[in-house]
């Protein structure tokens, strides 16, 4: 039987600057194999090609686009330029919702990694040594994923519009740990029980903020159900506040209070005969001679 594969540790990148993709990839293939350098290499030879396909077909030289189509100028990467770096490891990157992935809809947990989008943010769960995780750079340790929430997770990713690639293929089994931190500076390597102890620490305390504060509300590997309540409640706070606000401006004029009950009428009639009996004794305690 198979040890696990380096040592049973994790390999986790943490977010720097916009290069989630570069984070998605290495945790992807679970080692520091690509810096941002390599991927805007490949973006730069996919935008050389597209450039020349558009040459070819008979496109003018003034209506080629200049701008990189695969990379922008603060280091976001295209779908395209993740695949070409997972090819160059015998893997392939397939829509979860075509055909062919359809036996990773009905039972993921078959499955050893899947890629998530949305916006301009990348992240990769990851099944390591037998145990699925989390690997979203904008936290600070990777996340324990059970086997049941696997498959609710990606569902509700796809329900907040995340686009999700199943990956597939021979993923590298060894990686070399350096003694430090990893090459690219961004990386770490993580026992598992570290990796709960940091998330459990976090998920008590505030999360990390690395990243935008567009990403973190996007992303949030532990919460995604909750934050859909959350969404929930404030859009009924909001509706409730705008029909409130409705109603004071078309609502007529308050009806009068209404009569008072029988009983409290006499309670109060009592009350005002008593008073009555009272200063009337006052007055004639006043007059009498001395």
């Amino acid at each position: 039987m198979e040890g696990p594969s380096n040592g049973g540790m994790l390999y986790h990148e943490v977010q720097e600057s916009k290069l989630c993709a570069v984070h998605c990839v290495n945790t992807v293939l679970q080692g520091p194999f690509f810096s941002e350098f390599d991927l805007a290499a490949l973006a730069s030879d996919l935008d050389c090609k597209e450039r020349q396909m558009m040459l070819e077909g008979g496109s003018g030289a003034g209506l080629v686009p200049e701008e990189s189509h695969n990379v922008s100028l603060d280091g976001d990467f295209s779908i395209q330029v993740l695949e070409k770096a997972l090819e160059v490891w015998d893997l392939q990157v397939i829509p979860l919702n075509s055909p062919v992935a359809e036996p990773a809809q009905i039972d993921p947990e078959l499955e050893n990694a899947f890629i998530c989008h949305l916006q301009d943010h990348w992240f990769c769960i990851r099944k390591v040594n037998g145990e699925w995780y989390n690997f979203d750079s904008l936290y600070a340790a990777p996340e324990h994923l059970s086997k049941f929430y696997l498959s609710a997770y990606l569902d509700t990713l796809k329900g907040f519009g995340w686009s999700i690639f199943l990956v597939r293929g021979n993923f590298p089994k060894e990686c070399l740990i350096a003694s430090s931190d990893a090459s690219n500076g961004y990386g770490q390597w993580l026992l598992p029980e570290d990796a709960e102890r940091i998330t459990k620490s976090c998920n008590s305390g505030q999360r990390p903020t690395h990243g935008t504060r567009q990403n973190r509300e996007i992303s949030d590997p532990s919460s995604q159900f909750g934050e859909a309540e959350m969404l929930l409640e404030a859009e009924d706070e909001d509706l409730k506040a705008a029909i409130a606000a409705s109603l004071m401006d078309s609502s007529p004029a308050p009806a009068p209070a209404p009569a008072p009950a029988p009983e409290a009428a006499s309670a109060e009639v009592g009350t005002s005969e008593n008073e009555n009996n009272t200063t009337s004794e006052e007055n004639v305690s006043e007059k009498k001679p001395l």
